[in-house]
């Protein structure tokens, strides 16, 4: 049973010593129901969110950005185009009929609207994106050396991608010529000499916040749980889909512009190898839970990205194939299955 924004706001109270809440609403963040949310505006003026876990997975999710948020210092943050969220409380709630305790934890309210991809057009906010990515990508790789986190190579990269794909290719459900496609991009060396930086690690148009106005830009970024040095590709494979090819450009240029030198040709063709992968490891991770309608899903998009492929000429994942796969469709499809899909998008996460 979902917790009311009313017990919400007592929790806050006891884990913010002092904090004078003077009104709660409820509040959804498309997270699918795995925390209970509520929006607290103090007595000042000032915003907050308190949100309780409501699965092992969101616990671990919750856990991982506290861990993320609390690297982020100040002066990292002073890079940034963008506001984050700040860790303000915690407090224990008791556990219920036997069940592991959760903490309700208390944040600062980041503004800003939700990015909606499927509204991404050539314009200031297509643009803004883009060079925010490429400054997170800028950012100094020490503090999340500092902080262990995940530190991801090249190299291992490329092997967490053989691996998804020999699994895929094991199950035999995966077209030949699909495979055949992903191993032409594992067996290009230049592609995967690049140097890891900095990436959020779970960048999607949800984790984005707009301003809004006529000189749209990009205001906040939220869902620092997987917050890594890795691949920064894999924070530009969900773009892809946006609705117009102008858009992908304009964001790319625009990230171009701000982290010089990145190699935007290869780092295109690995966010879509990442792209298209989301099909095979979705496909897994129904084959590893037993689920036929998840494999079937996962088949029927895969028959759909393989029509795609067929239909141009360029054989491999070079630019010029255009942005084959709809992420849109693979997230609706997430978005059927609330509590799969939040555990398929933490295991996901790990798999570099």
């Amino acid at each position: 049973m979902a917790r009311s924004h009313l017990t919400l706001a007592a929790l806050a109270t006891s884990a913010v010593p002092g904090l004078d809440v003077a009104a709660a609403q409820p509040f959804s963040s498309n997270r699918h129901g795995d925390f209970d949310t509520a929006l607290l505006t103090a007595r000042d003026g000032s915003h907050y969110l308190v949100r309780v876990p409501n699965s092992d997975a969101a616990e671990a999710a919750q856990n991982a950005e506290l861990s993320a948020l609390a690297a982020i210092s100040s002066g990292v943050r002073s890079r940034l185009p963008f506001a984050l969220s700040s860790f303000i409380g915690q407090t224990v709630l008791r556990s219920r009929d036997g069940r592991p305790a959760r903490r309700a934890t208390v944040y600062e309210f980041v503004y800003g609207r939700r990015v909606r991809l499927e509204r991404l057009f050539p314009g200031p906010l297509a643009e803004s994106i883009g060079q925010s990515l490429a400054a997170i990508h800028l950012l100094p790789t020490s503090f999340v050396v500092d902080a262990g986190l995940p530190v991801v190579t090249a190299l291992d990269t490329l092997r967490s991608v053989v691996g998804i794909m020999d699994r895929a290719a094991a199950t035999s459900l995966v077209p030949a010529a699909l495979l055949a496609r992903w191993e032409s991009a594992t067996d290009d060396i230049s592609l995967w000499q690049f140097q890891p930086t900095v990436i959020h690690g779970a960048m999607n148009a949800d984790a984005l916040l707009h301003s809004g106005d006529a000189d749209d830009r990009v205001v906040g970024v939220i869902g620092w749980s997987d917050l890594r040095i890795g691949d920064p590709a894999r924070d530009l494979a969900w773009a892809l889909s946006a609705p117009s090819p102008d858009t992908v450009d304009l964001l790319l240029d625009a990230y171009a512009e701000v982290r010089v030198g990145a190699g935007i040709s290869e780092l295109r063709r690995r966010a879509m190898l990442y792209a298209e992968l989301e099909l095979a490891k979705w496909l897994l991770y129904g084959m590893d839970i037993g689920d036929d309608a998840i494999v079937q899903d996962a088949v029927d998009m895969l028959a759909v990205l393989l029509d795609s492929v067929e239909g141009h000429t360029a054989g491999g994942l070079a630019h010029e194939t255009g942005p084959i796969l709809d992420v849109e469709e693979v997230e609706r499809m997430l978005d059927q299955r609330p509590q799969v899909a939040f555990d398929h998008r933490s295991r996901s996460s790990l798999s570099e």
